[in-house]
This record gives structure tokens, sequence and C-alpha cells, in this order.
């Protein structure tokens, strides 16, 4: 028997982050997709109350959680799936490719309890792999670029499509973090593309296009091939990423890049508590020009 797909959204404006309580309403069995931890920088805290919103909201409707998905190790805030397998025992899963950006952060973040192979996830999802929430079938698609690993989740007519896609206001996801790749994002996103034209695509971020002044974060294929500023039906593989490395080239680093990935690849769990009994973050520093040579 099919599942009834149903979806609620939650919007983080601290991060531009939006997640996504989706759940099969025939049997009331539900996941988490890109959960979010709160994390002030400058006081050095971290708070529950963005994921408990989405699990009182799960509990409130009768919700068993099954799963908490990532559709990739995010650089703009911390994940949130940790505290939902606590409370819930669900599952964290995430792409298998996962492996390939751990293995650029661990040295640059000194990582050494890192898990190899993966190993802080509970499930590594390969491309076209099939699971179940409840009785609603997810196939997971591999779309890279933005990062070596990233993965979406399609349930029927309905995609969760991570950072590869922006809303057509826009555009696309930046690709300059190590392991991105231009052309490797122009083909995820025509893989998307060829989905039928009333597939539903849920954002990751938005950022309010110039000239909107409300957050959205659902659109569809056609809109997307009609409308996009980045990808629209016409656009070559070659302007695209002659566009987005131009444009990447002046972008300023996320603002939780660096605790967030070094969290992100433990699968949101913080470092090792030290002799103190305190978690510390790595922040690497290194100079931004070489000295010349005496």
């Amino acid at each position: 028997m099919a599942g009834q797909l149903e979806i609620k959204a939650f919007f983080d404006e601290a991060t531009n982050t939006i997640s996504y309580l989706v759940w099969d309403g025939t049997t009331m069995r539900g996941a988490v997709i890109d959960p979010v931890l709160d994390y002030d920088p400058n006081a050095g805290e971290v708070d529950t109350a963005s994921v408990e919103g989405i699990l009182h909201a799960a509990a409130d409707a009768g919700i068993t959680i099954d799963w908490a998905l990532e559709t990739h190790a995010h650089a703009d805030h911390l994940s949130g799936a940790p505290y939902i397998k606590q409370k819930t025992g669900a599952t964290v899963g995430i792409g298998e490719r996962i492996k390939d950006v751990q293995r650029i952060f661990r040295p640059i973040f000194n990582a050494t309890d890192l898990q190899p192979d993966g190993g802080d996830f509970d499930r590594l999802f390969a491309d076209g792999e099939t699971f179940w929430i409840g009785d609603l079938e997810v196939e997971v698609l591999y779309t890279p670029g933005h990062t070596p690993a990233d993965i979406s989740y399609r349930i029927g007519d309905t995609v969760f499509v991570g950072d590869t896609l922006f809303m057509p206001d826009f555009g696309t996801a930046r690709v300059d973090f190590p392991g991105g790749d231009a052309h490797q994002l122009f083909n995820s996103i025509q893989r998307l593309l060829t989905l039928p034209p009333e597939t539903r695509l849920f954002m990751c971020h938005d950022y309010k296009a110039p000239g909107r002044d409300h957050y959205a974060w659902e659109t569809t294929v056609a809109e997307q091939k009609a409308s996009s500023v980045h990808v629209s039906d016409g656009v070559r593989a070659e302007d695209f990423v002659a566009m987005r490395t131009e444009r990447d080239a002046k972008l300023a680093a996320p603002r939780l890049l660096l605790p967030s990935i070094q969290v992100n690849i433990r699968a949101g769990r913080f470092p090792p508590a030290e002799a103190n009994g305190v978690q510390y973050l790595m922040i690497p520093v290194k100079p931004k020009t070489q000295a010349p040579a005496a």
C-alpha cells in the first residue's frame, strides 16, 4: 500500500536554512531532513530550540521519527541530527561520498578521532538506493557539485534537493569549497531537471532574491527550467561554469564555515572533550599570502 506524503517546513532565519519534517500520513512514521542545531559563535553556546520545535510538532501530530537525513555536510549550520537520534532513536543517514569530504577535512582540523569510512553516520546511501519512511519509498539521487557528497531525496513527485538548487530567482549553489565542482553541479542540476515538469523541488536555503520580500522554498522542475536565473532552458554548461566560477570568487566564506564543517563531518558530533572536560572547536590559521623567500 502506498503511503501518503506529508511535509512541514521549519525555517531557521539565523542560518537561512529550511528543515523538513516528512512523514507518511498512513503509518505516521517520519523523518527530519537537514535539522539545525542552534549555535552562537560569539558565546560559544549551543541550544536545541530549533530541533525541539520539530520534535514537538512531530509528537503533537503523533509522528514517530525513524530517520534524521542529511543532504550533505553543511558549511553554514551545525547539524541537529545527533539530538534527534538521542531523543527518538532515529537512524542518521547521508550520502556514501561523505567519505571523500572527511578525507579532505580530516587533516585540516586534525580530526584524529574521526571514525573511518563514514563511521560516525548510521547509514551511507548510494546513488539509486531506496529506503522507506513508513510506506513511502525514498530514492537517493547523487547530485554532487556543491560538495562531492551531495544527495537529494526523491519521494514520488517530490525531491528535497539540499543546496544543489535555490529558488529560480536566486539561482544555484556555490562550488568553491574544497571538492566542489561547477561541471558536476551543472550535470546534477540537469539530472533533476529531466524529472517530470510537475515535480516539486524543496530547497534547503533561501535568502530572499532581490525584489522578493518573503522567504520561499518550494518550486517545480517546470519553473526552474522556465525562469531560473542560472540554469533555465538554453543555458550551456560552459556558460554556467564561467558564471559560477566568477561569482564564487567574490563570495565571502559562510559565517559558520569552520565550526560547521568539523562538526558535520562527524555526523553532528563535537570533538572529544579535553582533560578539563570542555569540548573545543578547531580554528585553523594560515597566512593569506606566503612571505617572500629570503
